[in-house]
């Protein structure tokens, strides 16, 4: 469905205002911003450019073909900031030269931040900043203030524009199951939103099974019967794999639980 939301951002001139909107937002809050961007992959697939501001117009098709902040924070699902943009050794092949011709944008660059999340099961974004100094202690909490609402957008941007009713219910769906599963590991491990989603991510991956099935694997081993799911919806029905992996998740971080 990524396809989907590249294509509605090309023609819903809405969805390209609200998203500028927010990334000028974000830019506002920044001293020294430069330029914002928003970057969004599925599954398998590359990520790609969805909105950008400023300098990051040049900067983010740079990154994605030369490496850079946006493109390890994609790889790794951690934030990534950096001092120096151009001369990191965590990105040799992104610099000036590959960017910009020369010119003041281009000298003026120094820091920069990027952080990763997801909206769905395997649909991933990046939001990212460019600044004129190196990135201060408040500048990734920044972003991380506008990651829900960014996650938000992009749910509501997707599902508006599939033109496939059985999609759209099926996404909803698999949001209230996540939501769910998130909420226990919140309270089990006293953890952000964040990093309770990013403990399903892991967990899907490592044991080969898709989040929405494990969420609703872990809300039904928790509360020994079946998950209440969405009316309307097609039942998400976790096999064998995920329900393994919904006991072996939870017993790694609550001993003798449930």
């Amino acid at each position: 469905m990524t396809e989907t939301l590249m294509n509605a951002a090309d023609r819903w001139r809405p969805l390209t205002e609200l998203l500028h909107a927010l990334l000028e937002r974000i830019a506002g809050e920044l001293p020294g911003c430069l330029g914002t961007g928003l970057t969004v992959s599925r599954g398998e697939r590359p990520l790609r450019v969805l909105a950008a501001t400023g300098v990051a117009e040049h900067l983010l098709p740079a990154q994605l073909a030369h490496g850079g902040p946006v493109a390890v924070a994609d790889a790794t699902g951690e934030p990534v900031t950096t001092d120096r943009l151009f001369g990191d050794a965590r990105w040799p092949a992104l610099t000036r030269e590959t960017v910009f011709d020369g010119g003041p944008a281009a000298a003026a660059i120094r820091g920069a931040v990027a952080l990763p999340g997801f909206w769905d099961d395997d649909g991933a974004f990046v939001l990212s900043a460019t600044l004129d100094r190196p990135p201060a202690a408040g500048t990734l909490a920044v972003l991380e203030r506008y990651a829900k609402l960014t996650e938000m957008t992009l749910v509501v941007a997707e599902t508006a524009t599939a033109g496939d009713p059985d999609q759209m219910l099926d996404l909803l769906a698999s949001r209230a199951a996540i939501e769910q599963a998130k909420g226990a590991i919140m309270a089990a491990r006293r953890c952000p939103p964040e990093e309770a989603w990013q403990t399903l991510r892991r967990a899907s991956q490592e044991f080969n099974v898709k989040v929405r099935e494990l969420a609703v694997a872990l809300v039904e081993y928790l509360g020994g019967h079946a998950a209440a799911q969405p009316e309307g919806t097609r039942e998400i029905r976790p096999g064998a794999p995920a329900r393994h992996a919904a006991e072996r998740l939870w017993s790694a971080f609550t001993p003798g639980s449930p």
